[in-house]
């Protein structure tokens, strides 16, 4: 449900300021305590910058994270700037001879290697620049997938990936990371980011295979190895917004775990079940017509600035916010009841104002396409030119990943609410 700061923001905000972005940082904050507060003491959390890296996100994040996980040199940069001391861990394919040098330079403090061609180079930079350790974890793509990946929405391994090492692959690079070798690499653990969308129990299972794993190959090559990185991927259910990530039964099972392997430093990455509940896309209707017996709404913006449902094939939760046309400060498309004579009718037009009620509606964005759609066949009660739309479940992955400059046109505001 809408929280209230983020309601009144957006019925004030005037057409004109649409469509924009609202964030509860303090539903954020509240969140993120919760979170770390259901997880053991000692497994280190890390939020996955890709998810949302909006500056005051990260810094409302700041006090209950250990860290932030970067996926290149510009997200190395710009979290580095803008939470100053806190660790990075440097993740992602094609990592490039710059970035690396440049993420050196910064003081990144841990790097997931993807493959044997990034370990030499990653050495070899090291070595060119002068720096006697660089601490790594090598991302390994284990076969762990059957019933353990069955519910994923996205998998990243247990099959044929662009992503990390296959195991064997693993074993050929440890030579590399020997103390003969001469390398400032050192070894300090496995990382592995699987699945998304994956519930409580499944996490927990994924999880422990990896940990497993990853002490095996420690204890068969006498490696010391201290650290696991069981990588994010949360699940999270656009379909039911009520329902949250059991984190209370996720905490429980990695507590159990690390008690089975009391050496290691267990670390998890979460990126959109942190932040994906803080953020809402407000929009008003600008149009509502009927098309081969079906309903549309067309409303201001589109996926061009919420991109995500039209990526992942489903409806964005969204909510209707009846509007009077003269509490907007617009003289455009707004209004309250329309030419329906109802008390407070404010609708100016001579022409009825256009509406649905009691059917389902399609609400579509101002491109120039039939993949701009943000919901499909959505009952509604009523839904009405001018009315403003909140759609839910909009504080990650989607301004950062949309397609902004499609059609041109303008861009959202964004509004950070700190009470």
């Amino acid at each position: 449900m809408i929280t209230p700061a983020v309601r009144t923001l957006a019925t004030e905000l005037t057409g004109d300021d649409l469509p924009a972005y609202v964030y509860d940082l303090a539903a954020l904050r509240a969140h993120a305590r919760a979170v770390r507060d259901a997880l053991p003491p000692g497994l280190e959390l890390y939020y996955a910058a890709k998810a949302n890296p909006a500056p005051a996100v990260l810094q409302a994040l700041a006090p209950h994270v250990t860290g932030y996980e970067v996926a290149s040199g510009g997200e190395v940069e710009h979290v580095r700037t803008t939470v100053p001391g806190a660790p990075l861990a440097f993740g992602g394919p094609g990592k490039t001879e710059g970035e690396l040098r440049r993420a050196l330079t910064l003081g990144v403090e841990r790097f997931h290697v993807e493959s044997e061609q990034e370990l030499r180079l990653l050495a070899w930079v090291a070595q060119d620049a002068g720096i006697p350790a660089v601490d790594v974890l090598l991302r390994v793509n284990l076969p762990v997938a059957g019933d353990e990946l069955g519910g994923a929405a996205l998998a990243m391994g247990g099959r044929p990936s662009p992503f990390g090492l296959d195991p064997e692959a693993v074993e050929r690079c440890l030579p590399l990371l020997s103390a003969d070798s001469g390398s400032p690499l050192r070894l300090r653990g496995i990382h592995a980011h699987l699945a998304s969308g994956l519930d409580a129990p499944a996490q927990v299972a994924v999880a422990a295979a990896i940990a497993d794993w990853a002490a095996k190959l420690s204890g068969r090559h006498g490696l010391g190895l201290t650290e696991v990185n069981v990588g994010g991927g949360m699940g999270v259910d656009y379909a039911h917004p009520d329902r949250r990530f059991d984190w209370a039964a996720y905490g429980q099972g990695m507590a159990d775990l690390a008690l089975r392997h009391p050496g290691l430093t267990l670390r998890i990455e979460p990126g959109r079940a942190l932040t994906v509940h803080c953020g809402w896309y407000v929009t008003e209707v600008l149009d509502i017509k009927h098309s081969g017996g079906e309903a549309f709404a067309v409303v201001r913006g589109g996926t061009h600035h919420l991109r995500t449902p039209a990526t992942k094939q489903h409806d964005q939760p969204f909510q209707v916010l009846p509007m009077d046309t003269g509490n907007t400060g617009n003289t455009g498309n707004t209004g309250n009841t329309g030419n329906t004579g109802d008390p407070g009718d404010t609708w100016t037009r001579p022409w009825a104002r256009p509406a649905v009620r009691a059917e389902p509606v399609t609400l579509v964005g101002q491109l120039c396409t039939p993949k701009d759609v943000l919901a499909s066949r959505i009952p509604v009660e009523e839904l009405r030119v001018g009315d403003r739309v909140a759609f839910a479940m909009a504080g990650a992955y989607a301004w950062n990943i949309s397609h902004h400059d499609f059609l041109m046109h303008p861009r959202p505001g964004f509004h950070y609410l700190e009470e």
